[in-house]
């Protein structure tokens, strides 16, 4: 009998399964240096920390434009504001968002640079299905400016 090489879809893994491990991974060469002239270009050439573009997703049962937090260090989150600043308060419509987790585009805009000190000026309106805020573009896999640009309008 001849065997299929394809697996079951029961034991195909998930695919956040698979953005856990493409994240270790990803990690794992960062420690070693391997990815530093990559995120060297990243930021030079105005892309974020992530290559990914922005995909379709179901927020409140709408169809949208969606991004996955990334870049969150273990034990933090990512805080959504009323404003593309810091200084702006946090939105009390949000919960907190960590790695993973996934949010509706809305528009884009600039404001404060990103957290971590690379300049990246580029902010995100966002919108859970109950409320919007604002969260540095930094953040998001939304692969940069030179992908977005031509699906969000500006905000």
């Amino acid at each position: 009998m001849k065997q299929s090489n394809q697996p079951h879809s029961s034991n195909q893994p998930q695919s956040s399964d698979l953005r856990t491990r493409l994240r270790r991974r990803l990690r794992a060469l960062a420690a070693t240096g391997a990815v530093l002239t990559a995120a060297a270009s990243a930021v030079v050439g105005g892309a974020g920390p992530a290559g990914a573009a922005i995909h379709q997703c179901g927020i409140s049962g709408d169809r949208t434009n969606c991004a996955y937090v990334t870049g969150i260090d273990a034990g933090s989150h990512l805080a959504v504001r009323t404003g593309p600043s810091y200084g702006a308060a946090k939105s009390p419509v949000f919960g907190q968002y960590h790695n993973g987790d996934q949010l509706g585009l809305i528009c884009w805009t600039t404001g404060d640079p990103d957290a971590d000190g690379n300049g990246y000026r580029y902010w995100m309106r966002v919108d859970n299905g109950i409320g919007d805020g604002y969260v540095n573009d930094w953040y998001l896999d939304t692969g940069g400016p030179g992908t977005w640009k031509s699906q969000l309008p500006q905000c």
